[in-house]
C-alpha cells in the first residue's frame, strides 16, 4: 500500500503541511523499530517500548545539534531595553543579525568584554546585606513605565488586550501623574451572553521565594462600583502561571469563563486558612492600605505576584470608565534572609549592564550596498579583527535567560537563529527520511549497548551506526554539482591582498 494512498492531490495543495512526505514522525520511527528489530530471532530479542522511546527521543536530540537541519528562527523589533529573552525551545544560537531596508542580514559579533552578573546588595560599610523585610517585588510603586500612559515595566507583564470591533479595552494603565496602576472596564455582549459582561484583567510577575519561608503582603488600593455592577479588585500570590483568558462571562454556554476572577487561583495557604490574597471593594473607600502575614511559601522556589481587576455585571455598560487603582505592591520576607540578595534597583539589570547599554558604539549602515564598507578608510590599521565591524554586538546571560544588545541595535529588526532539540511538540519530532536509517542504527546501538545479553555486538553495532550518520550527514547536506560548479568558476578570481 502506498504511502499517499488516502489523501488527494486537492488535499495536499488546499491544506498548509507542504513538504512533509520527507519526514516521517518519531511515532513511526519508534513502531517501525518494534516490528522489525525486536522480537524473537531478531537482533534484539526483548526491549519494552518504554526504552525503545527513550533511545529514539535521545537520537533526535541528537541528531538534531549537528546532522539534522533543525534550526529556527525567531525576529523582533528591538525594544529600546535592548534585550530579548531567549526562546521556550532554545539549545543554542548558530547566528544573530539585524535586518536592514533591504532585507539584508548584518551579523551581530559576541562580546566577551562585559556581562550583566549579579549584583549584591551591600550595607553602607561593604559588608553583604541579610535583611528583613526585604523587598521581593520590582517596580511596585510603579515608578518605572516601559510606555507611560500604557503598561508598566518589565518585570511586570499584562494581559494582551482585547480587540475586537469597537470593544478594545484599555487595561492596566500607567498613570504617570500619580504612578499608580490603573484598570479601564465596559461591558461586551458576545460570545452567547448578552446579558453584558466583563474581562477580569491580571497584571503579574514572577518572584524567587527560594530562600523564603513565609512572606508578607501589602497593598494600597481603591475599587468603584460602575452603575451595572461592582468593582472588585485583588491582590495575592498564586502557582498559577496562565492568566491569559481574561473572560468572566455570566452565561458559559458558547464560551469558558478564564479563572483570574476566580479567588481559588490564589491557592497558597494563609494564616487564616483562606486564599493568599487580599482583596478591595468600594465599600472600603478610597486609597486603603491592606496587608496580609505570614503566608506560607516554603513549598515552592518561584510563585507569581498578582494583581486582578473586574466588575460584577449585570447590565450593559459599554462606556470605558476607569474604575479600580493599585499601588505599594510590596511582597517581603517574614523573617531575616539567609542568601545572598540582589541590590535594590538591580535586581535584573547590574550597573555594568547599565553602563554598556548607555555607550554609543559606532553607527551601522542600514542599507546594503555592494562595495566594501570603510566609513574611515585606512584608519583600522592594527585593530583586533573581531571588533573590525560596526554591526554591533551582543551577549547572552544565562542567569536570567535574556540575549543584551549594544545600543546602536535598538529598534533594528533581529533575527535570531537558533537550535532546538526537536522535542518541544508533537509537531516537531519527525525524522528526515535521509537518516531513518541512522535513527535505527542509533537505537539498535543504545538498546544493545545498554542490555546483559550481545554485549559482544557492540563493537559492529557503534560503528553501524557512525556509519549510518555520517551517510545521513552527506545526504542532508544537499550538495548540488550545478550550483558547485557555478561556484567554483570564480575560483580563477584574481584577489588583490
Amino acid at each position: 500500500m502506498g504511502l499517499l494512498d488516502g489523501q488527494t492531490h486537492k488535499e495536499y495543495y488546499q491544506g498548509n503541511d507542504y513538504g512533509n512526505y520527507q519526514f516521517t514522525s518519531l511515532k513511526d520511527i519508534i513502531n517501525q523499530f518494534m516490528f522489525v528489530y525486536v522480537g524473537e530471532n531478531k537482533i534484539i530479542p526483548k526491549a519494552s517500548r518504554i526504552d525503545v522511546a527513550f533511545h529514539a527521543q535521545r537520537a533526535l536530540q541528537e541528531l538534531s545539534f549537528d546532522t539534522f537541519k533543525s534550526v529556527k528562527s525567531q525576529q523582533i523589533a528591538l525594544p529600546p531595553t535592548l534585550v530579548m529573552p531567549l526562546p521556550h525551545d532554545y539549545v543554542n544560537y548558530t547566528k544573530l543579525s539585524w535586518a536592514d531596508s533591504a532585507g539584508i542580514k548584518h551579523p551581530l559579533y559576541p562580546t566577551n568584554s562585559t556581562s550583566n552578573p549579579f549584583q549584591v546588595m551591600q550595607e553602607d560599610d561593604g559588608e553583604y546585606s541579610f535583611p528583613e523585610e526585604l523587598e521581593l517585588v520590582v517596580n511596585g510603586d510603579w515608578t518605572a513605565p516601559t510606555n507611560a500612559g500604557n503598561k508598566p515595566a518589565a518585570p511586570w507583564y499584562r494581559n494582551s488586550i482585547p480587540q475586537i470591533g469597537n470593544f478594545t479595552e484599555i487595561y492596566a494603565n500607567y498613570t504617570a501623574a500619580n504612578e499608580e496602576l490603573a484598570f479601564f472596564h465596559r461591558t461586551r455582549t458576545s460570545h452567547g451572553d448578552t446579558s453584558g459582561w466583563g474581562h477580569a484583567m491580571a497584571c503579574w510577575q514572577q518572584i524567587d521565594v527560594s530562600d523564603q519561608d513565609y512572606v508578607d503582603i501589602s497593598a494600597t488600593g481603591t475599587a468603584v462600583d460602575m452603575t451595572n455592577g461592582p468593582g472588585v479588585l485583588r491582590f495575592g500570590l498564586t502557582t498559577v502561571s496562565n492568566f491569559s483568558n481574561t473572560k468572566n462571562l455570566n452565561s458559559q454556554i458558547y464560551s469558558s469563563s478564564g479563572v483570574n476572577h476566580l479567588p481559588e487561583t490564589f491557592n497558597l495557604t494563609a494564616p487564616d486558612g483562606v486564599g493568599s490574597y487580599i482583596e478591595w471593594r468600594s465599600s472600603d473607600g478610597t486609597g486603603v492600605s491592606k496587608e496580609l502575614l505570614k503566608v506560607d511559601v516554603k513549598a515552592y522556589n518561584q510563585v507569581y505576584v498578582l494583581i486582578v481587576s473586574y466588575q460584577e455585571f449585570s447590565g450593559v455598560n459599554d462606556t470605558l470608565t476607569k474604575t479600580n487603582i493599585i499601588d505599594n505592591v510590596s511582597v517581603t520576607n517574614s523573617y531575616a534572609s539567609t542568601k545572598l540578595q540582589p541590590a535594590v534597583g538591580n535586581e535584573t539589570e547590574s550597573s555594568t549592564w547599565n553602563s554598556y547599554k548607555a555607550g554609543t558604539p559606532s553607527e551601522n549602515q542600514d542599507d546594503y550596498q555592494d562595495d566594501t564598507y570603510w566609513p574611515a578608510d585606512g584608519s583600522r590599521y592594527g585593530l583586533d579583527p573581531q571588533h573590525a565591524q560596526a554591526n554591533g554586538s551582543f551577549y547572552i546571560d544565562p542567569r536570567l535567560g535574556r540575549i543584551h544588545f549594544s545600543s546602536n541595535i535598538s529598534g533594528k529588526t533581529v533575527i535570531l537563529d537558533y537550535i532546538s532539540d526537536s522535542l518541544g511538540t508533537d509537531s516537531e519530532m519527525q525524522v528526515h527520511k535521509f537518516a531513518e536509517e541512522a535513527m535505527y542504527k542509533y537505537i539498535s546501538h543504545a538498546i544493545i549497548s545498554t542490555s546483559s545479553y550481545g554485549q559482544q555486538l557492540v563493537p559492529r553495532f557503534k560503528k553501524e551506526k557512525f556509519a549510518a550518520i555520517r551517510q545521513a550527514k552527506l545526504r542532508l547536506s544537499s550538495i548540488k554539482l550545478e550550483e558547485l560548479t557555478q561556484v567554483l568558476r570564480g575560483k580563477s578570481k584574481q584577489i588583490k591582498h
